[in-house]
């Protein structure tokens, strides 16, 4: 039963629907492209184009960018160390200064020598030449105010891989978009020339 309908007149006319079938949608969505291509045309050259490529250029320019601003820096910074210190100066006294110090005195005529103290005051004003040797702890905060220039290459962020996947999904399409006509005028031009023209265009591009 099963052999005698695939060979049979029943299947024969299958096939031949089929095929009619078939031919009689091709015709018509080619009717219906023929019919809407003209308006399909310059809707995308003036709109999908245009925005297409704006996005593409736009997520191109972004991948490439650097993230530039000047960063003020307000913060206290502790410091801590031992300064030393080394001079010559002159010191002069506020106030007269009383001495009391040991001498011992010789006699002329070798007449011996005798121990004694010897009291004197040091005149107020009196300006002495001393020098200095110290050691100096430094312990405090300092305050710090800074203007740093800061350039981060987008790339190196978190946004750079967003970026980079929006550009490898637009580049395609945009490429895509611009081997097609901009017009009808165009597209029957390429029809007419067939594919020797496009290869020969696609080739003066490059």
């Amino acid at each position: 039963m099963s052999s005698t309908f695939w060979s049979g007149k029943p299947w024969q006319a299958f096939k031949t629907f089929a095929i009619l079938f078939s031919f009689t949608v091709n015709v018509i969505l080619l009717i219906v492209l023929l019919l809407i291509a003209p308006l399909i045309i310059p809707i995308v050259d003036s709109i999908a184009k245009p925005i297409v490529g704006g996005l593409n250029s736009s997520f191109i320019d972004m991948s490439d960018a650097s993230i530039v601003r000047t960063i003020q820096v307000e913060d206290e910074m502790p410091i801590s160390f031992t300064l030393p210190l080394e001079a010559t100066t002159d010191v002069v006294l506020a106030e007269a200064v009383p001495l009391n110090i040991p001498a011992r005195f010789i006699l002329p005529g070798g007449g011996g020598s005798i121990n004694g103290n010897v009291a004197l005051n040091l005149p107020q004003g009196l300006v002495l030449p001393v020098e200095l040797e110290l050691e100096v702890p430094v312990d405090q905060q300092i305050p710090v105010a800074l203007d740093v220039a800061v350039e981060i290459p987008l790339q190196e962020t978190e946004l750079g891989a967003p970026f980079n996947t929006l550009r490898s999904l637009f580049e395609p399409l945009n490429n895509l978009l611009i081997k097609l006509p901009s017009s009808n005028d165009e597209l029957i031009d390429r029809v007419r020339s067939g594919p020797n023209s496009e290869a020969s265009a696609a080739t003066v591009e490059q």
